[in-house]
């Protein structure tokens, strides 16, 4: 199509490319609101401001899982006729992430609970968290699971399929690494305490 000399053409509008920006510029803000507001609703909970930033360390380990599993998703997408069938990380995947920051942080709470009624009891500090694992794992997969396979229906849905699979690889990353992760960073982080407290009862 061809238009006169004396013509100009001018493409006006918004553009797809700025409102995909902005869409996600929004819940990238949206996101960090709610990672604060779980941080204050943990900490208001403990008291314990140490004990609240290991516990949010599920949250990242969402990501672990996100961002293979798309790749994943895309290495294996099978063309429709001559056109590529891309599984893009979308802004409902972004609204996946910020369910996730809700959703994964019960497992490291289930945890930790359970390792601090341990450690009120009396048990060390290593006997606390392989307890806490041991007893901890079941229903922590089997919750995990649950959500995983409530998830499958939508992954067959043409605009919330990003949500779901963001869901589905976030919280198996998440579940899985917890249960090692999380304990270990309580390790680390009191095991110098569990070394004071020995030595004072043996003093």
């Amino acid at each position: 199509m061809s238009v006169d000399e004396d013509i100009d053409v001018v493409w006006s509008g918004e553009g797809e490319w700025k409102i995909t920006i902005d869409v996600f510029i929004d819940l990238g803000l949206a996101y960090g609101a709610a990672l604060l507001g779980v941080f204050l609703v943990i900490l208001i909970q403990t008291g314990l401001p140490a004990v609240s930033g290991i516990i949010m360390l599920a949250i990242p380990l969402t990501v672990i899982g996100i961002m293979p599993g798309f790749y994943l998703l895309n290495t294996l997408a099978q063309p429709i006729g001559n056109y590529t069938n891309p599984a893009l990380f979308t802004a409902t995947a972004m609204i996946g992430m910020i369910a996730l920051a809700g959703i994964v942080v019960r497992n490291s709470l289930v945890l930790i609970e359970f390792i601090e009624q341990s450690r009120n009891k009396g048990l060390e500090l290593k006997e606390a968290l392989l307890q806490a694992g041991s007893v901890r794992m079941r229903p922590i997969l089997l919750t995990a699971g649950t959500t995983l396979l409530g998830n499958l229906v939508i992954t067959l849905d043409p605009i919330f399929n990003g949500l779901a699979w963001a869901i589905i690889f976030g919280i198996a990353a998440s579940t899985v690494f917890t249960l090692f992760v999380i304990p270990l960073v309580y390790h680390l982080a009191y095991s110098d305490e569990q070394q004071n407290r020995e030595g004072v009862e043996h003093a």
